[in-house]
């Protein structure tokens, strides 16, 4: 359950979010075709995460309307490699073993890119970008802030460009509010609130059906990292306390976060089933039928917000701020200013980098406003600059999968764009003006980050290819309640231990002492 990824105004993230989103391809209205060449164009291979969003109208990841588009355009001829969200780094090891990677892999994870920089599966790519690049060069120089997540032992690994605060801002909380209106309920701000809220959910009969059958929480993506940030801790960060770092995945907070989900699990509070709903599509049938009453996803909910408008017309669906624990109060999860990270396999050749860095340079200039906002008097027109929909189910269905097409891209949102850019229809106005709200919500409580990226040093990236599968089981077996939550950290921290943790502690911390003025 990957943390989902970038959102625009046709998609929501990844990771992250939940949204994602020409017949012969249109000419995009403000698009520039590809420099005269002297000669064919090169052919250059990329990743790309598929997510399912393509229906079968629109063809496949490999081609549509957009990577035919792109063909006819960009400096290069592109062949696109899905690989499954969920799988992604597993996919992309397999074809890194087997010689048959892309020449272009991205992920949003710093950690796998330092990995695989460790492997040396990726190349340094500073002096290409000096030598090919004329828009990247002078775009990197303008975000400085940008080349900390690009380097791993002083040299440049990937390329990427600036999150909008719509990719900022990730994770998000929703409520039904007619529910709580119906029961006398408030909107909780405490941990003990939302468990009250939850169980009155659950008892209540919120939907008057004089059935036992609603569902208090439900989920779609990786929401359980919900439940660590309230307790300001995720699974793979470092914490600095007491001037040193700790690894999230062992710390009490975790272990707090957990029984919290263990509680959740034992009352009933939760679908039983959601540790084998790999796909979240029953949990999110729970949302979009109304049997429901809590939505942890993404900030950006607008298919599941439309389907539930269609099923339960009456329904109210609100963002709600994050809970307060014993711990304090914090944001859920947001993140860094880094957007995609894209590395240049090992075995690319200079005439391809050449053709690939070109690429990137014309994706950054005109490239990625299409696939972004889609065709101007299309699907959008432009009200002051800002992408107004003409037909939201037209944008559905045609764009909306298209955006990560855009590696690297000079997209920007505020949230008091979404009005505008909505379709004029009551439904999209009224979820444009949800949208806003979420997005401000998502934005309000500081998500904790205490160092601005983490070590990428072999000995803790190798650790934590090892003992992730290792704490997610143990994790699955605290929820369900196999162990209790002392028991399953003690066999975490045991796990940790015996695969090198401490040593690697001191070789992170020591990295800490050197750099912690560069991280904060």
């Amino acid at each position: 359950m990957a943390v989902c990824l970038g959102i625009s105004l046709l998609a929501g993230c990844g990771g992250n979010s939940e949204e994602q989103g020409v017949s012969a391809a249109p000419s995009p209205g403000g698009a520039s075709a590809a420099p005269a060449s002297t000669g064919p164009k090169k052919e250059i291979s990329v990743s790309i995460f598929d997510r399912g969003a393509v229906s079968a109208e629109e063809g496949s990841y490999e081609s549509n309307r957009w990577t035919k588009w792109i063909n006819e355009n960009a400096p290069a001829t592109v062949k696109w490699v899905p690989v499954p969200r969920n799988e992604a780094q597993t996919k992309l090891n397999t074809l890194i073993a087997s010689g048959s990677a892309p020449d272009l892999i991205w992920e949003f994870d710093r950690n796998y890119i330092a990995q695989l920089a460790n492997q040396g599966a990726i190349q340094p790519i500073d002096s290409y970008i000096e030598k090919y690049s004329t828009s990247y060069k002078k775009y990197l120089q303008e975000h400085p802030e940008l080349k900390p997540y690009l380097t791993f032992d002083g040299k440049m690994y990937a390329v990427t460009s600036a999150r909008d605060v719509g990719s900022i801002a990730n994770h998000g909380m929703w409520i039904r509010q007619d529910w709580l209106d119906k029961l006398g309920l408030k909107m909780p701000t405490t941990q003990e609130e939302f468990l009250e809220v939850a169980r009155k959910f659950k008892s209540g009969d919120p939907d008057g059906n004089g059935k036992a059958d609603t569902v208090p929480i439900a989920f779609h993506g990786n929401s359980m990292s919900i439940l660590r940030a309230v307790f300001g801790t995720q699974e793979n960060q470092w914490y600095v306390e007491n001037d040193k770092l700790q690894f999230g995945r062992i710390s009490d907070r975790y272990r707090d976060s957990l029984a919290f989900q263990k509680q959740l699990f034992d009352e009933g509070l939760i679908d039983k089933e959601y540790i084998t709903d790999k796909s979240f599509q029953r949990s999110q049938q729970f949302i979009t039928t109304g049997q429901a009453g809590i939505y942890l996803a993404s900030w950006n909910i607008e298919s599941a917000y439309r389907d539930l408008k269609k099923n339960v017309p009456d329904a109210k669906l609100v963002p709600m701020e994050p809970f307060s624990t014993k711990y304090g109060k914090y944001g859920l999860y947001q993140e860094a200013p880094a957007n995609i990270l894209t590395a240049f396999n090992a075995n690319m050749k200079e005439s391809q980098i050449e053709a690939a860095v070109k690429f990137l340079d014309w994706m950054l200039d005109t490239g990625w406003k299409p696939l972004r906002n889609g065709v101007e008097n299309v699907h959008v027109k432009y009200v002051n600059e800002v992408p107004k929909v003409i037909d939201a189910d037209k944008l559905k269905k045609e764009v909306s999968y298209a955006n990560e097409y855009a590696v690297v891209s000079q997209y920007t949102i505020k949230p008091e764009f979404y009005p505008i850019m909505a379709a004029d229809d009551a439904l999209s106005q009224e979820y444009a003006k949800l949208r806003s709200q979420s997005l401000e919500t998502a934005l309000k409580n500081k998500f904790r980050r205490d160092i601005a990226y983490s070590p990428s040093m072999t000995e803790y990236t190798q650790l934590l290819a090892t003992f992730a599968p290792i704490a997610q089981q143990i994790e699955a077996k605290i929820i369900t309640g196999s162990t209790t939550p002392d028991g399953g950290m003690e066999e975490l921290r045991k796990e940790w231990k015996r695969l090198g943790g401490e040593n690697v502690e001191k070789i992170v911390n020591e990295w800490y002492q050197k750099n912690k003025d560069q991280l904060k």
